[in-house]
C-alpha cells in the first residue's frame, strides 16, 4: 500500500463526551461539551462529504483492511444522558451508528471520577436508557467499572475493572460487548494485554491521530472534538492528516525535552 493509498484509507475515530450546552459558570474543561447544534452540523458535513458514521463494531472490517470506503467512527465517552437525548436523533437522521462507552459501576448516577474537579455533576444513563440507546441501533462499549487510572491498578484490579465492566454491561443488554475505551487514555502494554484477554475486539485511546489500516486494534488513536472547534476545524481534523502530524510534533518535542534532561 502506497502512502497516498494509506492516507485515503485513514479513518477518524471521533471522541465526544457531552452533547449539550456547557453549564453557565463552568470554567474548567468546557471543551468536554459540544452543543447539539454543532454536533448536528458535524454529522451533516460527514454525510455531505460522502462519509458514513459508524460504531466501532461496524467499523471493524475497515480497520482490519477487509473493506474500504469513506467512513468515520463516532464514539462518546462515559455514557451521559445527553448522548441519548441529543446525539441519538441526529445519528438516526443520517443513518449513522455510534459507540457509547459506559462506566458500568456508575449507571444511573453521575460522573463521580471528576465531578469535584469540574464542579458539576453530569447525569449518566440509567439501565433503561442504555437499552434505549442500544435499541436505537447504537452500540454500547465498556469504559471500566469505576473510571480509574488503569496503569496504577494491579493485575487483579485490572481484570475486575476491564472484564467486570464487560460482564456488567452484557447482563444489562443481553448482548455482547466487544469494544473498550481506556479511561483518561491511561494504558500501557500490560493494560492492553489484559484488555485483549478479556475478549474485546478493539480498544481506543486518547492518542491523537486518524487510524490507519494495520494500526494495533488495542492502541487505536482518536480525534477529539471540542466545544471550541468550528466546522472548518472539524473538517481539517476529519479529512486531512492534521491530527497525525500534530501527534508526531508533540511526540518529537517530548522526546527532545527528555534528551535535554538526560
Amino acid at each position: 500500500m502506497t502512502a497516498s493509498e494509506g492516507q485515503a484509507r485513514a479513518c477518524p475515530i471521533f471522541m465526544y463526551h457531552n452533547i449539550a450546552q456547557a453549564p453557565r459558570g463552568l470554567r474548567r474543561w468546557r471543551s468536554l461539551y459540544v452543543s447539539p447544534g454543532a454536533f448536528a452540523r458535524q454529522m451533516w458535513l460527514l454525510k455531505r462529504m460522502g462519509y458514513t458514521g459508524l460504531s466501532m463494531s461496524d467499523a471493524m472490517p475497515y480497520l482490519r483492511g477487509e473493506r474500504s470506503g469513506r467512513i468515520a467512527v463516532v464514539t462518546l465517552d462515559d455514557g451521559y444522558v445527553d448522548n441519548l437525548q441529543s446525539a441519538l436523533p441526529v445519528l438516526q437522521r443520517y443513518g449513522f451508528t455510534a459507540t457509547c462507552y459506559v462506566v458500568s459501576g456508575s449507571i444511573g448516577r453521575y460522573n463521580e471520577w471528576d465531578a469535584d474537579k469540574l464542579g458539576v455533576r453530569k447525569p449518566l444513563m440509567t439501565a433503561a436508557q442504555i437499552r434505549a440507546w442500544h435499541a436505537g441501533g447504537m452500540e454500547i462499549g465498556a469504559h471500566t467499572r469505576s473510571h480509574p487510572h488503569l496503569t496504577q491498578c494491579d493485575d487483579a484490579q485490572l481484570k475486575d475493572e476491564i472484564a467486570g465492566s464487560k460482564s456488567d454491561l452484557e447482563d444489562q443488554l443481553g448482548a455482547p460487548v466487544t469494544q473498550f475505551c481506556y479511561p483518561y487514555g491511561d494504558m500501557n502494554d500490560r493494560v492492553a494485554d489484559i484488555t485483549r484477554a478479556a475478549g474485546y475486539a478493539a480498544a481506543t485511546t486518547t492518542q491523537r491521530g486518524r487510524a490507519l489500516v494495520g494500526t494495533d486494534l488495542w492502541h487505536l488513536p482518536r480525534v477529539q472534538v471540542a466545544r471550541h472547534h468550528v466546522l472548518p476545524q472539524f473538517a481539517m481534523r476529519a479529512f486531512t492528516n492534521y491530527e497525525n502530524k500534530r501527534h508526531q510534533s508533540v511526540r518529537y518535542d517530548s522526546e527532545r525535552h527528555e534528551s535535554h534532561r538526560a
